[in-house]
Order: structure tokens, then C-alpha cells, then sequence
């Protein structure tokens, strides 16, 4: 008897966790994806320096849950491996489109910017949105990871130049080099595609001062002396 594999779609429920108020006053919506092995209320945490009434944050977790440790005792999340990548990639892109029609019926979206963020894996799961999705996003912010092979058609980087574009990293972050990020943005360049480069002291991480930036287009310094 020959062997084959099937699919077949079902329904299952997905968690994501929210910091702030999309009920009044707010005027960004934040959706922020995590990166491997992380889960969505521990990464939201990073984002507590922009709560301050006018934004609502939004952090979807990856549909794949798995033990950390030999232990049992600390659970991680993923969003794709290479195993049956395509399905994957689909499936989750369904998820955040799902997520961001919920999160727009309770906040008017013509009043708000969008700012979707990657975070290392995390990365290629908002680059692929972008790319596949009908999300309309106002600025895609990619920290800690290189863009993903999607943005390498016509159509990937006509997407992106519809949008603002922020690169981040740390100046000791060993998953993406020094060399690699100018690598990158020269081949952005060559396809039309400008994007805002921000570089930090530190390793594989968020970076609170960075994030206050990106939100608010000034230095925390500069705030602070406001």
C-alpha cells in the first residue's frame, strides 16, 4: 500500500497577550512577535517603557508550544520549523490576519499608525505577513534577524516600500554581523527599498531605550530633558 500524507484545515484556539488600553486615547497599535522559544507574556514585557496611554500593544503567540528544558519546567513557543514549512507559514499568517480584525473591531484603525515588530525568529514571521497577508501596516520594524527571502521578488519589495522600514540590532549580537547588515541594505537600495538603520550596546535582545525611539522619533535622552 502506497504511503501519503494529508491536510486538512481545523479550528483551534490561539493566545496572544495585550499591554495598554484600545479603548480611548490611543494613536499606535503595536502588533510585536516574539522570538523562538519565547512565550507572549514574558515578551510583551519589553514593551512596558511605551505604555503610557497611547499605545496598545499586541503579542500574538506561536502556535507551536514546546518544553525548554529536560525538566518540563519552562514552555517555549515557535512559530514554524522546516518541517511542512509552506503549511506553516500559512497557517500562521491566517492566525495574525484573524488577530488583527479582532484587535480593529474595538479600536477605529483610521485613527492609529500600525507598527508591526519582529524579533529575531520572529523576524521572518512579521517579514511574511507583510508579504503574504493584507495587513496594512504603516512601519515594520526587523530587529535582530535578516529579511527573509520573501522581500526578494518584485512584489515583496514593492510592499516594503510602501511602508517605513526600521533594521535593528546590537553591536554584540552574533546573529547579525556588522557585515551582513550593510549586505542588506545595499541590496535593499538596489531595489528602491530605504530603511532606517539603528544599532545599540548590547547582545540578542530588545533594547527599551531603542524601542522609545522608534515609537516616538526622539532619544529617551532627549525626553527625559523635555
Amino acid at each position: 500500500m502506497a504511503l501519503e500524507e494529508h491536510r486538512f484545515k481545523v479550528e483551534r484556539s490561539a493566545r496572544y497577550a495585550t499591554l495598554g488600553d484600545g479603548r480611548k486615547g490611543v494613536t499606535q497599535v503595536w502588533f510585536v512577535c516574539h522570538g523562538y522559544g519565547q512565550l507572549a507574556r514574558e515578551f510583551i514585557r519589553n514593551f512596558e517603557i511605551l505604555d503610557d496611554g497611547s499605545r496598545l500593544m499586541v503579542a500574538p503567540e506561536g502556535l507551536s508550544r514546546f518544553y525548554r528544558d529536560g525538566t518540563h519546567s519552562e514552555i517555549g513557543a515557535s512559530w514554524m520549523t522546516r518541517e511542512d514549512r509552506s503549511s506553516e507559514i500559512d497557517d500562521y499568517v491566517r492566525y495574525l490576519e484573524a488577530l488583527y480584525t479582532h484587535v480593529f473591531e474595538r479600536v477605529d484603525r483610521d485613527t492609529v499608525e500600525v507598527v508591526v515588530l519582529g524579533f529575531s525568529q520572529g523576524v521572518a514571521t512579521a517579514a511574511r505577513w507583510i508579504a503574504h497577508g493584507t495587513v496594512h501596516a504603516d512601519h515594520l520594524v526587523l530587529w535582530a534577524q535578516m529579511v527573509p527571502p520573501e522581500f526578494r521578488s518584485r512584489e515583496g519589495f514593492r510592499r516594503l516600500r510602501a511602508l517605513q522600514l526600521t533594521l535593528v540590532r546590537g553591536t554584540r549580537d552574533a546573529s547579525v554581523s556588522a557585515e551582513h547588515f550593510a549586505e542588506q541594505r545595499r541590496h535593499l537600495e538596489l531595489h528602491g527599498v530605504t530603511a532606517r538603520e539603528m544599532v545599540f550596546e548590547g547582545g540578542h535582545r530588545l533594547d527599551r531605550e531603542t524601542l522609545l525611539e522608534i515609537a516616538t522619533g526622539r532619544k529617551a535622552t532627549d525626553q527625559i530633558k523635555s
